[in-house]
């Protein structure tokens, strides 16, 4: 299983529209194959951060949903990212 983690900075005035325009992705996202989970949610503490959760079955199946990676326009309101692939290799409850 594969797991990317992290956080986004974009203006705190513009965070509300990008999530909104970020709504479709994650639909996307969610209805591809091998996607176990994704969101994209507001930081409830810093007004200018987004959270970033993601869960896939492959490698393969990140890859093919990510094609070329995020809008250019998204990718512009990005003033900062730290964002990390995870393998994990067993789940158990917690």
């Amino acid at each position: 299983m594969i797991i990317i983690a992290g956080k986004l900075w974009v203006d705190a005035a513009d965070r509300g529209a990008y999530l909104t325009g970020c709504s479709s992705i994650v639909e996307q996202a969610r209805a591809a194959v091998g996607c176990l989970d994704f969101a994209l949610s507001a930081d409830s503490i810093e007004p200018d951060r987004i959270n970033v959760y993601e869960r896939w079955k492959t490698d393969e199946d990140l890859a093919r949903f990510r094609g070329a990676g995020p809008e250019p326009e998204q990718a512009a309101q990005i003033r900062d990212a730290e964002v990390s692939k995870y393998r994990i290799s067993d789940v158990e409850a917690p």
